[in-house]
């Protein structure tokens, strides 16, 4: 108990007004230290904070909170919204893969890294745990390394080992990590996408899924295939049935051949107990994982990302609503590009036709101040519950009329009507 001689207050006294702090994300959010931290904002100015997401309860939209911190977000999760899209908080466009490089080239020099950890081994060696991701280069350019070590952080095997050497101050905690769950949220639209989506992966493609009910859906119409790898930015409870049936055995990979390469996971127990010490999946820099050259090396590279929205001539949004900054760009280019560069490569933009209330997700033109995350250069396969088309190759007018095809019947005479008008 040499290393846990200080508390979570005591710890992060050393954080001083104009620092810049890097937030640990996802599964391994480091809540603990972050409440200490944001109980210490009475005597703090001007800290900006940097994450991708973030889980679990810290509350980063106090009033309170705002006067000493700026949120400077590099991918926005739901508990910095609000702040992100205020005066005291921001977001920096950048895909997933260069983020690292902003801690590398002291673009965003790191002053304090709060990060989560396993306990050390009988070496010495701690693990990043469930969030290797950006959160190796952060670990690796801060000046003041603080960690939370929990014994729920399972130890995951690649990139993230740090050595107690490298942190400044240790702190004892046993929370339990954040859970999240999709089981429940399936619906006959999600199960029609996922099986449309599911036709189009061969066997031997290696996939990159993202978390939701979607991509979980898609693995659920899996169990028939052979042969499949796994290189993904992120993994989830879905895999697993999979990987332990031997679905997804690595086999046909060039690179990480048997293994399963991700850059963070999140899911439930159940996952964070199948990584733990688990030599065939490999938790690595995300500067590696979503390297396009890297994503193009393996063979029938399947890519599945989503959308808000998508316009007529295949331009993509996927981080924003309107002006409104609501996720970010996070890896869905580097897959997209790299699914497409692969040998036999496939990259699929999946999304139901219509939100929650209705309104269209195929539209004549993006929202005025949307992002556009994938170019309609980029976009091939797009599937929605209503069907499958390919825009590659096609050119304007064939493309609106293809995605019209597989538009909510309820507004295929409006998209109609803006085709004409668009294209007379």
């Amino acid at each position: 108990m040499k290393y846990y001689e200080k508390t979570a207050s005591e710890a992060v006294k050393c954080i001083q007004s104009g620092n810049r702090v890097f937030l640990h994300g996802s599964a391994a959010t480091p809540i603990t230290l972050i409440q200490a931290m944001q109980n210490r904002h009475a005597g703090l100015k001007n800290v900006e904070l940097v994450s991708i997401t973030n889980l679990g309860n810290a509350d980063f939209n106090k009033p309170e909170y705002r006067k000493s911190f700026f949120f400077n977000s590099l991918f926005v999760s739901a508990n910095t919204r609000a702040v992100a899209n205020s005066s005291d908080g921001d977001y920096v466009p950048i895909f997933l893969s260069e983020i690292p490089q902003l801690f590398r080239k002291a673009i965003l020099p790191i002053d304090v890294a709060l990060v989560q950890v396993s306990p050390p081994d009988s070496h010495g060696y701690c693990s990043l745990g469930t969030s290797v991701d950006i959160a190796r280069s952060a670990v690796d350019t801060a000046k003041t390394v603080i960690a939370q070590v929990n014994p729920n952080m399972p130890r995951t095997h690649g990139d993230g080992f740090l050595h107690v050497n490298k942190i400044h101050t240790m702190v004892w905690d046993e929370s339990s990590l954040p859970e999240l769950d999709y089981a429940q949220q399936v619906s006959s639209t999600v199960e029609d996408i996922g099986r449309h989506v599911a036709s189009l992966i061969e066997d031997g493609a290696c996939l990159q899924m993202g978390i939701g009910v979607i991509p979980d859906q898609v693995l659920k119409n899996l169990g028939n295939h052979k042969n499949l790898g796994l290189h993904t930015e992120m993994m989830s409870d879905g895999v697993i049935p999979l990987l332990e049936k031997g679905v997804i055995n690595n086999s046909m990979k060039k690179i990480n051949t048997g293994r399963s390469v991700t850059g963070f996971m999140v899911g439930t127990r159940k996952l964070y107990d199948f990584a733990n010490d688990n030599p065939s999946i490999r938790v690595m820099d995300i500067g590696y994982v979503n390297d396009s050259g890297n994503i193009r090396a393996n063979p029938r590279a399947t890519a599945i990302n989503s959308a808000i929205e998508i316009d007529l001539t295949g331009q993509v949004c996927a981080d924003s609503i309107g002006t409104f900054q609501y996720s970010g760009i996070g890896g869905q280019m580097d897959f997209m590009r790299g699914a497409s560069l692969s040998e036999n490569g496939k990259p699929i933009i999946a999304l139901p036709s219509v939100t929650s209330k209705g309104i269209s997700r195929i539209v004549p033109f993006l929202k005025e101040g949307a992002g556009v995350v994938t170019t309609r250069g980029h976009v091939h396969w797009v599937v929605t519950e209503y069907g499958i088309v390919d825009l590659f190759g096609k050119n304007l007018k064939q493309r609106a009329k293809a995605l019209i095809s597989i538009a909510h019947p309820d507004h295929r005479d409006e998209l109609e009507k803006a085709f004409r008008a668009r294209f007379k």
